[in-house]
């Protein structure tokens, strides 16, 4: 081989080396009505930059970001709430468009076509016209022109949103009971994504049905804060597959999901926070949960109070708690403390394992995460089959490598997901 041969390989073998694997978009809230969002970009173990929005185009990122997801391999949306934006941006931090029709914007999820986004707010500015509502509603935003092409009401104050076989779940809040003439809401809406109409809703008897929202597969985890007052916080996991046919769908827990996430076996990793205005204190709690298993057994077990490696410890010994995040390409685990709510907050990172690699500064309030695949792979494990299943030729890895003539009394690796039909499935056998 010639040396120049030789150095091609070697620059080669570097550059797969050095390829980036963990790549973080951080969306630091700012302080409400201060209009002082921020971006943290984390590469690697290393803090990029905490104003990388601003670095990118020269402009603020606006009034209280609480949303992020990916789209497709070349758009992020954004829900900035109090800003009453939801801003378009590249992987690489470049704005390409904003939406400015739907104030109050809370949470986001997608199909890759549309983006589908709830909002606290009574109007909407659609292709059609204004739009008013009693209630909340969500918003279906075509991302081939960023317009507003259909809404739907559903109950007051709309939270979490994700989508599952073509329907929407919208989990209903109410949150706004004590400054409005209505109560906490109770109520899971469950939304054609097509035609954009209810068809169906779930009465929970769990009041503030409020926070972050993780899914795995058919399950979602959500928290209800309870009233702050008399009824306590508690959580639940919900079964999507089974609300298309039943009301039984749903088991609640004792246990606060304030800030939750899904592992990449499924389970979700819930840090707890039930505050009382009675007590003005905060208590939390850590917790593991196996949603299936939960379902199945009526929440008489598939639910630990424990986290994996020095993960609770690490939490407990936070100020204030603040997100928890797994990034489903790599396993590496991360959270966030928001201290005082007035000052910098920090970044922590785990290994898969839960041993923790580093605590780094960010800005203020930091609570919402977007990890950027590795290797240009960006569809994550939005949906997740558990169990073992019969393989034929059509079978690939989360990297999109096709496995080659496996047959049907294979034993294939537990713990691994493979993708099938478009589908990911996890095998737990």
């Amino acid at each position: 081989m010639s040396k120049k041969h030789l150095l091609t390989v070697v620059c080669c073998l570097l550059s797969v080396v050095t390829l980036a694997q963990e790549r973080i978009i951080l969306l630091n809230e700012g302080m409400w009505q201060a209009d002082n969002g921020r971006i943290t970009y984390f590469e690697d173990g290393t803090v990029v930059s905490n104003q990388w929005f601003r670095d990118k185009n020269g402009l603020k990122l606006g009034d209280t970001p609480n949303d992020i997801i990916q789209i497709n391999e070349n758009l992020i949306a954004i829900a900035i709430n109090w800003s009453n934006v939801v801003q378009f941006i590249t992987p690489d931090g470049k704005a390409v468009a904003a939406t400015e029709d739907i104030p109050n914007n809370r949470k986001l999820c997608s199909d890759g076509k549309f983006v589908y986004v709830t909002s606290y707010g009574h109007e909407c500015e659609t292709i059609d016209g204004t739009v008013y509502f009693d209630k909340g509603f969500v918003a279906k935003i075509d991302i081939s022109n960023f317009k507003v092409t259909a809404t739907c009401e559903v109950g007051y104050e709309p939270e979490g949103i994700a989508l599952y076989n073509g329907y929407l779940f919208v989990a209903n809040t109410g949150g706004y009971a004590g400054q409005e003439d209505h109560e906490y809401e109770t109520t899971v809406s469950i939304i054609n994504a097509n035609s954009m109409e209810v068809e169906k809703t779930i009465e929970t008897g769990v009041p503030n049905l409020y926070g972050e929202m993780s899914q795995s597969g058919r399950y979602l985890c959500i928290n209800s804060p309870g009233d702050y007052y008399e009824t306590p916080a508690c959580g639940l996991v919900f079964d999507c597959e089974k609300a298309l046919t039943s009301n039984d769908c749903f088991v609640k827990f004792d246990y606060p999901a304030t800030y939750n996430t899904t592992t990449l076996d499924g389970k979700f990793l819930a840090v707890g926070s039930n505050f009382s205005y009675i007590t003005g204190e905060y208590e939390f709690s850590r917790l593991t949960i196996e949603p299936w298993t939960v379902m199945k057994t009526r929440g008489q077990s598939g639910l630990e109070q424990t986290m994996p490696g020095t993960l609770g410890s690490d939490f407990a010994n936070m100020e204030q708690p603040y997100g928890i995040y797994v990034n489903p390409y790599t396993g590496y685990i991360y959270g966030t403390d928001a201290g005082s709510f007035e000052g910098a907050g920090y970044l922590y990172q785990w290994s898969p394992e839960g041993q923790l690699l580093g605590k780094h500064r960010v800005y203020i309030n930091p609570g919402h995460f977007l990890a950027l695949p590795t290797e240009g792979y960006f569809d994550g494990i939005g949906g997740i089959d558990n169990g073992q299943w019969t393989m034929d030729n059509c079978v690939f890895d989360l990297q999109g490598r096709k496995i080659n003539g496996p047959a049907s009394n294979v034993q294939w690796k537990k713990g691994t997901i493979y993708i099938k039909e478009g589908k990911k499935y996890y095998i737990t056998k």
